[in-house]
């Protein structure tokens, strides 16, 4: 699974909106409203490399009141819960 944070950018008097058109995108796993430089980033995962630009460029790109995005792609995902898993193998 390859997994894109996008931020986005959104019109100002749009952002649930937008967030909800978003949320409902195939390859969209969810939304988030934030704060900061951007106002929304949207998680995608997909099982292709070349489908990130299907679903970036082909539909995040286009949704209605997005005014601009940028993408980094994630390497690994880290958590408590794998850190956690990982150190309990063989333990009883």
């Amino acid at each position: 699974m390859i997994t894109a944070i996008v931020n986005v950018l959104a019109d100002s008097r749009r952002i649930p909106e937008v967030a909800q058109a978003l949320a409902d995108l195939p390859g969209v796993s969810e939304v988030y409203s934030v704060t900061g430089d951007v106002d929304l980033v949207a998680m995608v995962r997909v099982r292709h490399h070349e489908e990130l630009a299907d679903v970036i460029a082909g539909t995040v790109n286009k949704v209605d009141g997005v005014l601009s995005t940028t993408t980094n792609i994630a390497f690994r995902a880290y958590s408590r819960h794998d850190l956690e898993s990982a150190f309990s193998l063989g333990a009883e």
